[in-house]
C-alpha cells in the first residue's frame, strides 16, 4: 500500500474491468475460511481497494471496515458498500477504535511491506486490532514459487481491456531484485488519445513459507493453515470442504493465522 502511484488505483472502474470477479470468488473464499477457522462478524479489510469484497461481506450480514491509501478507491468503496466504514490509512501505522474478529489482506497487499520493519509494524497493527483468537487471513504471491521457476519472468505480457468505449492496453514485465528480496513490476499503459505512454512501477516482498511462519510467531500469531491450492485465483471451484495442498510450490500462498491470547 505504499507502492508507487498506480493508474488502476486511480481508476477503480477500470481496475474492476481489468480484474473482474463476477462470482465474488475472493470474498466467498474469505467467508469460507472465517467459518472454517473461527467465526465472527466483524472484518477489517487491509488494502480494501474498490470495496468489491467488502460489499459482498456486507450483503451477507458482516460488519466491514476497510482501509487503503488510495483516495479514489476509498471513495468508490464507500459508494459500493454504503453500510461499510472506510478510511485512508497506511497498513503500517493505522489506528482504529474498533476490535475485529478477522483482518483480511488479499491480492498480495501483505507484500507491500518491503522491509522487515514494515512487516513488524503491520503485524503489530493487526494484532492490536484483533480480538483474542481473531484471524489474520492473507492471500499473496508465494516466494517459493520462484525457486527454479521463471514462468512469470519470461517476456512481456500484453493485455487489453475495454473501458469507456476505448481499448486500454498494458504491457507488463516482472523481474526479481535479489538484493532487496522483491518482485518488481513495470507496467506500461497506452490508449487512444493518451498522447504518451504511462509507465508505472511497483514491487512486492518475496517471502518464503518458513520465513513467514517465524515472522508471524514473533508477532504473536499461531499459523493455523498455509496452502497453495485451492484458492480464488487458482481454482474457481473452491469449497470449504476442499482438501488443502501444503506443497507450497504454487504461485499463490494462502495464510490463516490466529492471534494468541
Amino acid at each position: 500500500m505504499h507502492n508507487d502511484a498506480n493508474f488502476l488505483t486511480d481508476n477503480p472502474e477500470l481496475y474492476e474491468e481489468q480484474f473482474p470477479d463476477p462470482e465474488h470468488l475472493a470474498a466467498r473464499f474469505v467467508l469460507d475460511l472465517i467459518g472454517r477457522y473461527g467465526g465472527g462478524e466483524d472484518i477489517l479489510d487491509v488494502g480494501c481497494g474498490s470495496g468489491r469484497d467488502a460489499a459482498h461481506w456486507s450483503r451477507n450480514g458482516y460488519s466491514v471496515t476497510g482501509i487503503d491509501t488510495s483516495p479514489r478507491m476509498i471513495e468508490h468503496a464507500q459508494r459500493q458498500c454504503p453500510d461499510g466504514t472506510f478510511a485512508l490509512a497506511d497498513m503500517r501505522t493505522f489506528r482504529l477504535d474498533t476490535a475485529f474478529d478477522a483482518v483480511t489482506c488479499l491480492d498480495s497487499a501483505f507484500l507491500y511491506c518491503h522491509t522487515n520493519s514494515d512487516l513488524d509494524d503491520f503485524l503489530d497493527r493487526c494484532r492490536a486490532h484483533l480480538r483474542p483468537g481473531g484471524l489474520l487471513i492473507a492471500e499473496m504471491r508465494n516466494g517459493a514459487f520462484f525457486l527454479g521457476n521463471s514462468e512469470l519472468l519470461d517476456g512481456i505480457r500484453e493485455r487489453s481491456v475495454q473501458w469507456k468505449g476505448a481499448a486500454y492496453r498494458s504491457r507488463t514485465r516482472l523481474w526479481i531484485d535479489h538484493a532487496e528480496q522483491l518482485l518488481r513490476r513495470e507496467r506500461v499503459w497506452d490508449w487512444p488519445g493518451c498522447g504518451r505512454e504511462l509507465t508505472q512501477r511497483s514491487a512486492w516482498r518475496l517471502l518464503f513459507p518458513q520465513e513467514l511462519r517465524r515472522i508471524l510467531a514473533q508477532a504473536g500469531f499461531d499459523v493455523l493453515a498455509m496452502f497453495d491450492h485451492p484458492g480464488p485465483r487458482t481454482d474457481p471451484t473452491w469449497h470449504p470442504s476442499a482438501d488443502l495442498s501444503t506443497a507450497l510450490s504454487g504461485d499463490r500462498l494462502h495464510l490463516i493465522a490466529q492471534r494468541t491470547t
